[in-house]
């Protein structure tokens, strides 16, 4: 890969904020032309977006969608020529891993080849776009953004059982097509919005997927921390700003003032996670349904004789539970301010609410056991002679009833998991913190926008009977056509995927430390016409597959290096490593092995014994499971699928707006020596030879036809049989007391009529390649 088309990576300073850290993206400002539309008195980001004219260019008969011409009028600014166009093998492979995230079958290459029709390119974008595995490819990246994960980290790293149905409506959002504005404002406002509709309910899991920790016991800072995560998220994600640079002090670099961050804030000021709502009964859940009915039969009576015991205690348990709270907290929750009796529900106050519900949210029997565990100790405080036998009881009955793990279901659930203001539409008070200090509180602001971005819009919040209306208010904003920033910040997140670098490079920082736009017509053009479209994504998506730009070669050129070494003119198509579940999901199509099936409850794939995580990683029992796609292994934030993280998937601690790619020594030793890829190599051996027959010629074009695309060139076909040959050899040579331990393809019809040797050569040859940089880069 040449060097001058690996984009730089940006900078990113972290500044300490007083109870949490923050990110704030201070890249440095990169120098592009300013657009003639700009004014030098207001941010470029904050201006109307004006679509420009199309440009003059001399070459136009190279002009295919009309991004093209914008794109060639800087290529021609600089004195250079687009790339010629790849071939179509490279492009079939490139726009299949693009769109769909693995590499297309041999017949899908060859079919396209052979296609002499004028729209050949059309029918190939348009069968792409129309794949049920567009929207997982497209839901990763989103997911990305959301920082979703399965599990709420922290300590103890709490399963969300709930958590993919979620994912499972970014999927079905981008597969149906859904309007972009209509995806922001059911994430951020499902719940007022559509309060009967459920899949408006799972959209605002996007709400719900800030870590959190079940056993915090300052439950003011722990509210003020969520409402902070997703403040901070909202901003990055869909305007692209830096908000929380503005928690502490006003913004250093943009006129985001300390009182406008507590303003945005004060949108989510009445929310609350809700986890019981019942799911629509599907055959996902019907089969959670029975797994639970068996586990619930097993232990019914172990079960039943612990509830017996937590119930005689119920009542001491609970308080003693939450006399472990702050004191700040303790005055929601009991009548006195302090312990005894708890406080009523006709006396809440909407923060009361809050506090009573996430009590009741994170209180298990279990934690209302600890009371037994405590008091039976007669160094407590709180010592009760009666708690020893409950607690010795208690704790057998549990070892009792580890013994049926094995039947509880691992996977899938019957509710769902939401955001909502539980009914009630008076907000707890958000206050102005000097500092970002909660516990410095100086004065009460009410919901409102940032004035350099939405000049004089004001919220209109209109209360329901059931919320605040608070956040439709605020996704109504957003979602407005009239908003600078939010087309414009969607356009460059899909321009960046299919580049490697946005219009704007910093993605999630359009604001005055960011990078300027290297192409601003281009950047308005697509967000005009985004918006005038409806809010459509396909289109933009076929536009830019189909356009002259995305078609270029990506061999290296000299010229082009000297006078635009970091590739921003896109005179050179950008090569790029793939990303860890491109790999992954390659490899299991190559083998023959991927389970295509399309949503549903999160899998846990196998992992090496050696990471011991135990009941974190309960491996999924259907084996099937084992190969579905990367999208759908169980992320957990304290165990990552090693083969994924070792190829950088994205951290779901944060919002992670670019993957980074890396080139470590793991990479290759992962791939290597990872008894799961191995197994994959050899099934895929036992494909070739399956299907190309005792040919070795046929069987290394067929290889390479699965995994590159093409056919090895001549010296490619002499080196690879010469390692046949040598390796053969080498293997005979490693003969112990007349045994010789062997590889086997798999999946071959009849191994008895196989040279053995030559057939486990074979098999090291697939592995070899399997690793290879043709392999892990798209071109």
């Amino acid at each position: 890969m040449a060097s001058g088309y690996v984009s730089k990576m940006v900078n990113v300073a972290v500044a300490a904020g007083c109870s949490l850290i923050i990110f704030c993206a201070a890249s440095a400002q990169e120098a592009a032309p300013k657009p003639a539309a700009f004014t030098k008195t207001v941010h470029w980001a904050y201006q109307p977006v004006i679509a420009a004219a199309r440009p003059a260019v001399r070459q136009q008969a190279w002009v295919r969608q009309p991004i093209d011409a914008f794109v060639l009028a800087k290529i021609e600014q600089a004195g250079l020529k687009p790339s010629l166009e790849t071939d179509r093998a490279t492009f079939i492979r490139r726009a299949t891993l693009d769109t769909l995230g693995f590499v297309p079958t041999p017949q899908e290459v060859d079919a396209f080849v052979k296609d002499k029709s004028p729209d050949a390119y059309e029918k190939l974008v348009d069968r792409l776009l129309a794949s049920e595995h567009y929207g997982e490819r497209q839901a990763r990246r989103w997911l990305d953004l959301a920082r979703y994960a399965d599990s709420t980290g922290f300590q103890n790293d709490n399963n969300r059982l709930n958590s993919w149905r979620y994912r499972d409506y970014v999927i079905n959002a981008f597969n149906g097509d859904k309007p972009y504005d209509q995806f922001i404002r059911e994430q951020l406002a499902g719940d007022e919005i559509a309060p009967n509709s459920k899949e408006a309910l799972i959209a605002t899991g996007f709400l719900t997927q800030y870590p959190d920790n079940h056993n915090a016991r300052d439950l003011v800072q722990r509210r003020y921390q969520i409402i902070t995560n997703i403040t901070d998220t909202v901003g990055e994600v869909f305007l692209a700003q830096t908000v929380a640079c503005a928690r502490c002090h006003d913004h250093k670099f943009d006129k985001i003032s300390e009182k406008e961050y507590f303003q945005l804030q004060s949108f989510f000021a009445n929310i609350h996670e809700v986890n019981d709502i019942q799911a629509d009964i599907g055959p996902e859940e019907q089969a959670f349904q029975k797994e639970q009915a068996v586990y619930d039969q097993a232990t019914r009576e172990i079960r039943a004789k612990r509830k017996a015991i937590i119930d005689s205690i119920r009542e001491e348990g609970r308080r003693y539970y939450a006399e472990r709270y702050l004191a700040d907290a303790r005055k929601s929750i009991f009548r006195n301010g302090e312990n005894g009796e708890f406080k009523p529900e006709s006396d809440w106050s909407a923060l009361d609410r809050w506090m009573q519900h996430r009590v009741q949210n994170v209180t298990s029997d279990g934690n209302i056991a600890d009371y037994l565990k405590d008091t039976s100790s007669p160094a407590d405080p709180h010592y009760n002679p009666a708690s020893k036998a409950k607690w010795d009881e208690y704790e057998r009955l549990g070892k009792e009833l580890d013994k049926y793990d094995d039947l509880k279901p691992n996977k899938g659930s019957v509710k769902i998991s939401a955001m909502t203001e539980l009914g009630h539409a008076d907000a707890p008070k958000t206050f102005f913190n000097i500092g970002g200090n909660h516990e410095r509180p100086d004065y009460e602001v009410q919901p409102a926008f940032p004035v350099a971005i939405a000049g004089n819009a004001t919220p209109k919040i209109v209360p329901t009977a059931s919320s605040s209306g608070r956040r439709t208010a605020l996704a109504n904003w957003i979602a407005s056509s009239e908003n600078p920033l939010t087309a414009r910040v969607y356009v460059n997140r899909i321009w960046n995927e299919y580049f490697g670098r946005g219009i704007v490079s910093t993605v999630s920082d359009f604001g005055k430390a960011g990078a300027r736009p290297t192409n601003p017509e281009l950047l308005d053009y697509l967000a005009a016409e985004f918006v005038r479209g409806g809010w459509h994504v396909k289109p933009l998506h076929r536009q830019i597959l189909l356009s002259a730009t995305y078609r270029q070669s990506s061999s290296e050129r000299e010229d082009a290096w000297k006078v635009d070494p970091d590739n921003k003119l896109l005179a050179v198509f950008p090569r790029r490593r793939l990303e860890a579940e491109q790999i992954r999901d390659s490899l299991l199509v190559a083998a023959g092995e991927l389970n295509p099936k399309v949503g549903g409850p999160s899998v846990f794939a196998p992992i090496p014994a050696a990471l011991n995580a135990g009941k974190l990683w309960p491996v999924s029992k259907d084996q099937a499971d084992w190969n579905r796609r990367s999208l759908y292994i169980f992320t957990r934030r304290s165990v990552a699928y090693p083969l994924l993280e070792t190829f950088d998937m994205a951290s779901p601690q944060q919002v992670h707006s670019q993957r980074s790619v890396t080139t470590t020594p793991l990479q290759a030793l992962t791939l290597y020596n990872s008894d799961t890829v191995f197994g994959w190599s050899q099934r895929l051996a036992g494909r070739v030879i399956e299907e190309a027959g005792n040919d070795e010629s046929r069987q290394l074009d067929l290889l390479y036809e699965v995994l590159f695309a093409r056919k090895p060139d001549k010296q490619e076909r002499e080196t690879l049989h010469g390692f046949l040959r040598a390796h053969e050899q080498t293997l005979k040579s490693h003969v112990v007391d007349g045994k010789l331990a062997l590889a086997e393809p798999i999946g071959v019809k009849n191994p008895a009529a196989l040279d053995l040797v030559r057939a486990s050569a074979f098999v090291d040859l697939v592995h070899t390649v399997a690793n290879s940089n043709d392999f892990s880069y798209r071109f």
